[in-house]
């Protein structure tokens, strides 16, 4: 089954952020996952939540999601992104096609 990496991203160094975004699309694809949203206009639908910042990856399995985030390639440029926005992250299963 499908899972989604939801993430709320506010940047907060646009010079190491653009280092991490130019580098970690080709990771991502490499342990199966794929971006479905990566940034873009935000419109929010409620007074409580303003995110800066969305992005959804969609990967095969959490497996693969769990082997990305502790690849040796992801670890090489994580700091990158902790240094250059604040984020939040969940991880969610899609739907199944069983009712």
């Amino acid at each position: 089954m499908s899972v989604y990496m939801i993430i709320e991203s506010q940047v907060r160094d646009a010079a190491l952020y653009g280092q991490y975004i130019q580098s970690v699309a080709p990771i991502v694809e490499r342990y199966g996952g794929r971006y479905l949203v990566r940034g873009g206009k935000v419109t929010p639908l409620g007074s409580e939540w303003h995110p800066e910042r969305v992005i959804i990856l969609e990967f095969p399995a959490e497996e693969n999601v769990m082997q990305w985030l502790a690849s040796p390639e992801y670890q090489k440029i994580a700091s990158l992104r902790e240094q250059g926005a604040a984020t939040k992250a969940v991880l969610v299963e899609g739907v199944t096609d069983k009712a």
